[in-house]
């Protein structure tokens, strides 16, 4: 077969042509990008750290962009709820998903079923904040000391019990129990603030969770901390021993936030929702945020988020089979 190559040359450069326009028609879009209200839907019930930190950063990207930000809670099924929400929606940048590793890399270890895929429905946009969780337990318990707590569960096989409302806080108990050599009753929550209430309630003994939820409680008297789950103690409970210095060397457990957009969002609609997210988490109300909630700024690139995933989803495998956690 002869080809007219004088016709592959012309079909070519107008083909260079098409893409030059759609890849300036794209970055031009972005660039005015967002046109119209942004919709951030999350998994949690109103007063958890999630909610917290997308009604924060929904206002400073209201303040940068002049539309309305609306933040959507759809609680339940540790957050899949929210996740299979996201997925289905119309990839235009219009609809954002704030989440944790709850839904990103503990649920596809701790559920035989998801009712979305973690990595291929959806855009990673960045990581937005870390942080680490408090061990807070109902003040009519004797125990005023991790130790003292672990000899108690000890004394009396199953008859303690946690609460979670979040893989994080399940797999943080979980782990504990299984590093301390104890057996407590699990009792699963919506979401954690109600998991927190049950808890000042004498619903269950103890819970590992956010120091969004947690501490508030803390301060007013109506729950006991023992300790943080971070390596180091946290500036805003300095009196509190880490777990791991009070009898269970190498504990740890933490959580993070990060915004992802429905797979398939324009590569141009991801990068300027970045530069968004970059600018509104390095504000000083956001700043503020994350430190009184004992969490530290971590904005990653889109690229970045995508690498962090897949080591988180690898990590949380390894703690999940160590605290002998079997799905669901």
């Amino acid at each position: 077969m002869k080809f007219n190559i004088l016709a592959v040359k012309t079909f070519c450069s107008v083909v260079a042509v098409v893409s030059s326009t759609v890849a300036l028609s794209g970055a031009a879009h972005a660039q005015s990008f967002p046109s119209r209200p942004i919709t951030i839907i999350v998994g949690s019930t109103p007063g958890s750290t999630t909610d917290g930190l997308a009604r924060a950063l929904g206002f400073e990207i209201t303040k940068m962009t002049g539309q309305t930000v609306i933040v959507d809670n759809r609680a339940g099924a540790f957050g899949g709820i929210a996740a299979q929400a996201v997925a289905r929606a119309t990839p235009d940048g219009y609809t954002l998903f704030i989440t944790t590793n709850t839904t990103q890399a503990a649920n596809p270890h701790l559920l035989k079923q998801l009712p979305y895929d973690p990595i291929k429905d959806f855009a990673p946009v960045g990581r937005l904040v870390q942080g680490f969780m408090l061990m807070v337990v109902n003040p009519s318990l004797s125990a005023r000391t991790v130790s003292e707590f672990v000899m108690l569960a000890k004394k009396e096989p199953g008859k303690l019990s946690f609460g979670s409302g979040s893989s994080s806080a399940r797999v943080a108990a979980e782990l504990f129990q299984s590093m301390s050599g104890t057996e407590l009753n699990y009792v699963p929550y919506k979401a954690n603030p109600p998991a927190v209430m049950g808890l000042v309630a004498g619903q269950t003994d103890m819970m590992i969770v956010d120091l969004t939820t947690s501490l508030p409680q803390v301060r007013a008297g109506k729950l006991r901390a023992l300790g943080v789950s971070s390596p180091t103690r946290s500036a805003l409970v300095p009196e509190v021993p880490t777990i791991a210095e009070s009898g269970l060397p190498g504990y740890e457990a933490n959580h993070w936030n990060a915004l992802y957009a429905p797979a398939g969002t324009p590569s141009p609609i991801i990068a300027r929702l970045n530069e968004i997210a970059r600018s509104a988490m390095a504000t000083e109300p956001l700043r503020n945020f994350a430190q009184q909630n004992g969490m530290d700024v971590a904005v990653t690139s889109p690229d970045e988020l995508a690498s962090f995933q897949l080591r988180e989803l690898d990590r949380w495998g390894r703690i999940i089979r160590q605290a002998g956690i079997q799905p669901e």
